[in-house]
């Protein structure tokens, strides 16, 4: 397999890398950090116009039908700039899902505007009591005469405070009672009865929990037929966890440089740290933990689309063992940086947030790590 990067992809890592670059300075980033939206609508803007939102989406929607190959290029140039912009709540989630379970319909009147910048999306699936698991939704879908009513809360919303529309899944039940089917229901922001309580994500961006009192919807809010939500929401957050990861790995090379480069003019006993043997080895550990980091994340985008237990093992694996990499090249960053470290002066605290942010996202590292043994035993052999 020829894992080199086309001529279209380097094309768009060095755009991606250099737009961050001159876009997303310390000053930038506590601008956004006391935003009350968390991201700035002007770069939004600019993400539509360099293509990066329509990326994933299909020519026929006006999209450019990129892979998440192109999508890891892309979240890993992010990483380096810690990006608080929606991009993987709209594109990797939403825009996807809609893709996947929508009708035709569904797809023209929204795809078009994702990629143009004026419509962002939230998926609003994880709930209390869940604990990671994709297959516990207490939320219900009572169908009525005029459409439908959902009941229910959910929590840990990405961007759900800045998105025009959320998708919202809940379990399903019809006149006859109970379907035992999981829907995805679209839902307006400015629904009457739904109640947002926004908060700001560790590390940059904001979440929300929501709760939904009694929401009335249309007969067409219900994304597609309402059958195969379940393997849709797998095959989506799979492939989310696939794009931060490679986010992880851009936070991660940029904590190695940073460390790299103060170990370099950080004097101590007359002389440069990294003169010390024992800290080039630490730096060396390091740059192993982000190569290895880099290289599951690739292998779980480049299985996104593969049959679903290999899928699934992909981006488990991935999730488990870039959180442990990230963790490590973290914390040996905030050490070999001392006391500052820590203090708002310098960013490494900040980045080293955002990866321990990455660490709880959709589950951490013993959750995925019993997910892919559990996988593993079921595509075992009798």
């Amino acid at each position: 397999m020829d894992l080199n990067l086309s001529d279209e992809q380097k094309l768009l890592r060095e755009s991606a890398e250099r737009f961050v670059a001159e876009s997303y300075d310390a000053d930038h980033r506590r601008k956004m950090a006391n935003d009350p939206l968390g991201f700035s609508p002007a770069v939004w803007k600019q993400f539509a116009e360099l293509g990066w939102l329509a990326l994933p989406i299909a020519e026929e929607f006006g999209g450019l039908s990129g892979g998440a190959v192109e999508i890891g290029i892309l979240m890993e140039a992010f990483g380096r700039g810690l990006v608080s912009e929606p991009y993987v709540a709209t594109i990797v989630l939403g825009a996807a899902l809609i893709d996947k379970c929508g009708s035709t319909a569904q797809k023209q009147a929204r795809l078009p505007k994702i990629a143009d910048g004026t419509l962002k999306l939230a998926f609003a699936h994880s709930e209390r009591a869940a604990r990671f698991d994709l297959a516990k939704v207490a939320t219900i879908a009572n169908r009525t005469a005029q459409g439908w009513r959902l009941a229910g809360g959910k929590i840990a919303v990405l961007d759900g405070h800045a998105a025009d529309e959320m998708i919202v899944s809940a379990h399903i039940h019809d006149h006859q009672g109970p379907s035992g089917r999981i829907g995805l229901f679209l839902v307006p922001a400015h629904t009457p009865s739904l109640v947002i309580s926004e908060y700001p994500r560790l590390g940059g961006g904001r979440a929300c929990n929501i709760e939904l009192a009694d929401v009335h919807l249309p007969e067409g809010a219900l994304l597609g037929d309402g059958h195969g939500a379940l393997p849709a929401i797998e095959w989506a957050v799979d492939r989310a966890m696939a794009a931060l990861g490679a986010e992880a790995v851009g936070i991660m090379q940029t904590l190695l440089e940073t460390t790299l480069e103060y170990t370099k003019i950080r004097k101590q006993f007359g002389r440069p740290l990294s003169a010390n043997q024992v800290i080039r080895h630490r730096l060396a550990d390091m740059a192993m933990q982000v190569d290895e980091a880099r290289s599951m994340a690739l292998r779980a985008a480049l299985k996104v689309d593969a049959e679903p237990v290999e899928r699934a093992r992909a981006a488990s694996g991935a999730k488990a063992k870039i959180g442990k990499c990230a963790r490590f090249v973290g914390e040996q960053s905030i050490q070999l940086h001392g006391g500052m470290g820590v203090t708002e002066e310098l960013e490494v605290g900040a980045y080293f947030k955002r990866l321990v942010a990455f660490d709880t996202l959709f589950g951490g590292s013993a959750h995925h790590y019993r997910r892919h043994a559990e996988l593993r035993r079921a595509a075992a052999p009798v």
